[in-house]
């Protein structure tokens, strides 16, 4: 091929983006930002941008939603489905594009290669670095700085989810578990250490909700979810079910904020920050107790992937299949291969999920 047609375009598909690149400028060189205003402004635990391959004065960006980011820098989403698509630099004017934003297209002959990772140290624990050292098609490590020690998991009972511009602030209580049967508990809850699952999705949905090509939830009973200690105080209470939740975006309640939704389908909302974008719950119809967490909009003391709250599944990405056929496939195989890596390195046990879900295999089990 002469040429490749490169697209990035949002999760509604209002706004579409398309230039053709030389093949020989692929793989196309990327850098991972794992700081804390990537985090907060993504809901991820890194953003993964590259520089859009067309002149800036051809691209035309007045429909998209744009955040300050930062004196120099501002972010460019969708304000319907709040995926954010790309970053541009005061100074130069140049832009960079969300890699997530980026059609899963053209198998290995469309690939980019992450060069470094920026700003790890905030993370405090590495955060998603850890499974991105060697993240590239050729084997290459992708530099970056050296990881600080961990600290032991934070036994806090409460942490803020807050996003970038902190229209988004409330808090995330651990639930009170103990004394609870195994059957009593929430499907997503550890039976021994009463942690929540925290773990990885591949979807077309989800890359596009955070801007980023694999994706980290975790999960939270709303009654476990307040408001800010402010608004606590004056006895507001945060809603306790999706209708609920779904009712106070409606009616532009104060107290929710600039939170604010996209129905990705007929029983599905995506919340996110209204204003800066960050992706902060998914919720479900058939869910109504509970909401998926965006890990990147949570404030641990421990570190980036809050591990005194989460018990995280490593080794297995979920709906990969999305990413088959195209260059995002050989990457989710090389994150799961760096995931139980480092598992084992670290000593970490299996997730309690993933021990039943293999004994029922070994059984025979086909309804895990």
């Amino acid at each position: 091929m002469a040429s490749i047609m490169v697209t990035a375009q949002c999760l509604c598909k209002a706004q579409t983006f398309t230039t053709e690149v030389p093949a020989s400028n692929f793989p196309l060189l990327a850098t991972a930002c794992h700081c804390d205003s990537c985090r907060r402004v993504t809901g991820a635990l890194y953003s993964i941008n590259l520089p859009w391959p067309e002149p800036r004065v051809n691209v035309d960006i007045s429909k998209l939603a744009r955040y300050a980011f930062s004196s120099r820098i501002r972010v460019f989403f969708c304000r319907t489905c709040s995926t954010p698509i790309f970053f541009e630099d005061g100074d130069l004017g140049d832009l960079d594009v969300f890699t997530g934003a980026v059609k899963n297209d053209a198998g290995d002959v469309m690939d980019l290669k992450i060069i470094r990772h920026i700003f790890v140290g905030d993370t405090r624990d590495g955060g998603a670095s850890m499974w991105l050292r060697k993240p590239n098609a050729d084997g290459s490590e992708a530099k970056r700085f050296k990881e600080r020690s961990r600290g032991e998991d934070s036994t806090e009972n409460a942490i803020p989810i807050r996003c970038h511009c902190k229209g988004v602030d409330l808090v995330l209580h651990r639930g009170n578990y103990n004394g609870k049967k195994r059957e009593e508990l929430p499907w997503f809850i550890d039976p021994k250490t009463h942690k929540a699952i925290a773990g990885f999705c591949a979807c077309d949905s989800c890359r596009l909700s955070f801007g980023v090509d694999v994706c980290n939830w975790s999960f939270a009973e709303l009654n476990n979810i307040s408001y800010s200690e402010a608004l606590t105080k004056n006895g507001k209470v945060f809603p306790r079910n999706t209708s609920e939740l779904k009712a106070a975006v409606d009616r532009k309640d104060s107290s929710i904020g600039t939170l604010t939704y996209y129905a990705s389908s007929p029983n599905v909302q995506r919340y996110f920050c209204g204003s800066c974008g960050a992706c902060v719950f998914y919720a479900a119809d058939d869910r109504p107790d509970i909401v998926d967490v965006a890990i990147g909009v949570l404030e641990a003391s421990d570190g980036a992937r809050a591990e005194g709250f989460h018990s995280w599944a490593l080794g297995k990405v979920g709906s990969i299949g999305d990413t088959k056929g195209g260059w995002r496939e050989g990457l989710m195989a090389r994150v799961e291969k760096e995931c139980e890596e480092w598992r084992e390195q670290r000593g970490y046990p299996k997730n309690w999920r993933r021990v039943e879900r293999e004994a029922a295999e070994a059984k025979g089990g086909t309804n895990y």
